[in-house]
């Protein structure tokens, strides 16, 4: 069994998941980070030259590799879950999935501190990826989340060291 940390991006995935597999003694790996090096490119330009369809196929290529490895803590992109076929790997997989929930103005202060992020990643709706975006996408992506999750940490006022804390008494 892996654990699988879900959630919108700037929730701390990548770097909670790093930490927690140092803690358990396990490998990580990020979804995105896999994409990125199959790919060849980032995943603002992944977007821009091949589409959202052309990188969520990409995506779920990936997530089922993923899903499928024991004893590793996965960090899943924030869109991972909306397809259907992700979940189900998911799900088959008996996983601990963890939701890192986190409000959405948090969200918006971490994500415009994170310079890598604002180069990488592509706005995801006409909104231009500010903070109306995170509450519009948080608003859709919240139930789908809480659906495919085994339990929530709301990591919106805890240190990376607080949610590792918090995290490995959950799994």
């Amino acid at each position: 069994m892996s654990t699988v940390l879900i959630g919108y991006r700037g929730s701390g995935k990548t770097s909670l998941g790093r930490k927690l597999a140092d803690r358990l003694w396990q490998t990580f790996v990020d979804s995105d980070e896999e994409i990125i090096k199959r790919a060849g490119k980032a995943i603002r330009e992944i977007f821009e030259q091949d589409g959202e369809p052309a990188f969520r196929d990409l995506e779920t290529t990936v997530v089922k590799e993923l899903t499928g490895r024991a004893d590793h803590v996965i960090a899943l992109g924030g869109g991972a879950v909306l397809r259907p076929e992700n979940r189900q790997a998911i799900k088959v997989g008996g996983h601990s999935v963890i939701y890192l929930r986190c409000d959405a103005t948090e969200l918006h202060k971490r994500i415009q501190t994170d310079t890598a992020t604002a180069a990488n990643r592509p706005s995801l709706t006409h909104l231009g990826g500010g903070l109306a975006e995170i509450e519009k996408l948080l608003a859709d992506r919240e139930p789908i989340y809480r659906e495919t999750m085994t339990a929530e940490l709301d990591v919106t006022h805890l240190s990376v060291d607080e949610a590792l804390a918090r995290i490995t008494r959950m799994i």
